[in-house]
């Protein structure tokens, strides 16, 4: 295995992405692991902090077809998946695509659609494809959603199900830049033009070959010990209600390797581990009353302090 086209891969993504989004690295490289694991982002944050930039950025970089699908609640599953429409000319029906056949779907305010459009999205997220008059049509590979949402407003929205939420790889979120690249962006050129502005980096077919490449790094048995143990600890504590489910486990294993990877290793350690099970598993918990929203991540970071690393002993 050549561990050099991962890094190399890396490189490009994050410099074409940090032309957009400053001082962002570590989250379009875990929007990088996602894409890699074949996995769907959710970006959780408040109005201006760049989500949609930075998925449109990081969309244009990694190439293939885009759609972007303002979600609102008049918004029908039909308008996603496409529909059957009868052709005067050959007398027949024929299948109009909808949006979601794309290799990359930018589902900007998810939270927006009613539950009805929210769940048209399950069956493109867990089987890669969508079910229209009771034909299948698959998605076209490398396929992936990445949707937005805002936390903090209620009204007008309808809150994504647990049964969604646990589809979505990771949820990350952007946070306010520090002041000085803050002032740089206030300063630089209009960042809508540069997005338009950005060059393919990398190819599908780059891609492809590397999710095959990548389920092929190490997990010793001490370091999947380690990822069962934190899973678990999250099915024992009395502030869940219900603890992360095996997808969850499975997620956390394969954005290991990714990120292992990425990083240069053929193995994968107890740390990339650590740092990822906030972002994979926070959103797949159903915490008890005590716990607030956006604490879920804290919840996990504690859980994963009170499980012995592997090694640590020697």
């Amino acid at each position: 295995m050549d561990l050099n086209r991962f890094t190399e891969y890396r490189r490009k993504v994050v410099e074409g992405c940090e032309k957009i989004i400053v001082g962002k690295t570590e989250v379009i490289e875990k929007v990088l692991i996602t894409y890699l694991c074949g996995g769907h982002i959710l970006l959780e944050d408040v109005p201006g902090t760049g989500k949609t930039m930075l998925l449109r950025a990081f969309a244009k970089t990694v190439g293939g077809s885009f759609k972007r699908i303002q979600f609102t609640p008049d918004l029908l599953p039909s308008d996603l998946t496409g529909i059957n429409f009868y052709n005067q000319k050959t007398g027949e029906f024929q299948f109009r695509p909808g949006p979601l056949f794309a290799n990359l779907i930018l589902a900007d305010e998810i939270n927006r659609a009613t539950p009805r459009t929210q769940s048209s999205l399950l069956e493109a997220m867990a089987e890669k494809q969508v079910t229209v008059d009771g034909d299948s049509y698959p998605m076209e590979e490398p396929f992936m959603i990445m949707a937005t949402q805002n936390p903090l407003e209620s009204y007008g929205t309808f809150p994504l199900p647990e049964a969604q939420t646990d589809r979505f790889f990771m949820r990350l979120s952007l946070g306010y830049m520090e002041r000085g690249q803050e002032k740089s962006v206030l300063r630089g050129e209009d960042t809508s033009r540069l997005v338009q502005g950005l060059e393919e980096l990398v190819t599908p077919q780059e891609t492809m070959a590397l999710r095959e490449e990548v389920r092929k790094i190490e997990v010793t048995d001490d370091v999947a010990d380690y990822i069962m143990d934190i899973v678990e600890a999250t099915r024992r504590d009395s502030r869940i209600r219900i603890g992360v489910s095996t997808r969850g486990a499975l997620a956390l294993y394969h954005a290991s390797q990714a990120a292992a990877a990425i990083r240069g290793r053929g193995y994968v350690q107890p740390e990339d581990v650590k740092d990822l099970a906030p972002y994979v598993l926070a959103h797949r918990l159903t915490t008890a009353g005590s716990v607030k929203r956006g604490e879920d991540e804290a919840l996990i970071c504690e859980l994963a302090e009170t499980v012995r690393v592997p090694l640590e002993e020697l």
